[in-house]
């Protein structure tokens, strides 16, 4: 016995729908870039334009529109507001301001356990004189 294949019961309504229009125009309106550039990926909004009446018949010829828009993330979510050569200072949200240690540098004859933490030191007080009001 064989089973028929009805495509009306199986059909996913969440499919991916492809068409191509031949001949068509697209203007861009880029904030990253003047031109587009082949194979990078921009993110924004494609809207097709109404058709055009020209000279008393319907233009049938696709016309686009794509705006680049700004990512959600385009802010950095705790800027660097110092960065030396032993550590970064950030600032969160808040205002509050955070140091963060760089990778530690290979210890060795010019560099001590000692002159590290105080490179350290004379590094952090710097930044934070810049930094806070007194």
């Amino acid at each position: 016995m064989k089973k028929v294949f009805n495509a009306k019961k199986t059909a996913n309504p969440k499919c991916w729908h492809t068409n191509t229009d031949l001949g068509c125009d697209v203007k861009t309106i880029l904030r990253s870039d003047r031109r587009m550039k082949t194979g990078k990926e921009y993110q924004g909004v494609l809207r097709r334009d109404s058709e055009a009446d020209i000279e008393e018949f319907r233009c049938r010829d696709a016309h686009y529109t794509f705006i680049e828009t700004v990512p959600v993330t385009a802010g950095k979510r705790n800027p660097h507001v110092f960065v030396g050569e032993f550590i970064t200072i950030t600032r969160r949200d808040d205002g509050s301001l955070r140091p963060n240690f760089r990778p530690m540098p290979k210890l060795g004859a010019n560099l001590s356990v000692d002159n590290y933490a105080f490179e350290v030191y004379r590094e952090l007080r710097g930044a934070m004189k810049g930094l806070v009001e007194e």
